[in-house]
């Protein structure tokens, strides 16, 4: 992956995480009763696991937004083998 692309990746792979992470927060929250009654830390590790993982997604699958950050894939027939 050249240096653009992955700096192209990682910007929209941040943009997917920080989304993903308000999204988790807002859910979490909503399940108070009253805001006061809201367990911050819950919250606040449940939206940052959901974050981690978007990254890791990201990492592992790409990101439809971002298709020119795709690693290349090499064709089955162009793979040399030592057999």
């Amino acid at each position: 992956m050249k240096k653009t692309q992955l700096s192209e990746f990682l910007k929209a792979a941040l943009i997917r995480a920080v989304r993903t992470v308000a999204q988790t927060a807002a859910a979490a929250i909503g399940t108070g009763a009253v805001f006061a009654d809201v367990n911050w830390v819950v919250v606040g590790s449940t939206a940052g696991m959901a974050g981690i993982l978007s990254i890791l997604t990201a990492i592992a699958t790409g990101l439809p937004e971002c298709p020119t950050c795709a690693v290349e894939e090499v064709a089955e027939d162009e793979v040399k083998t030592d057999a």
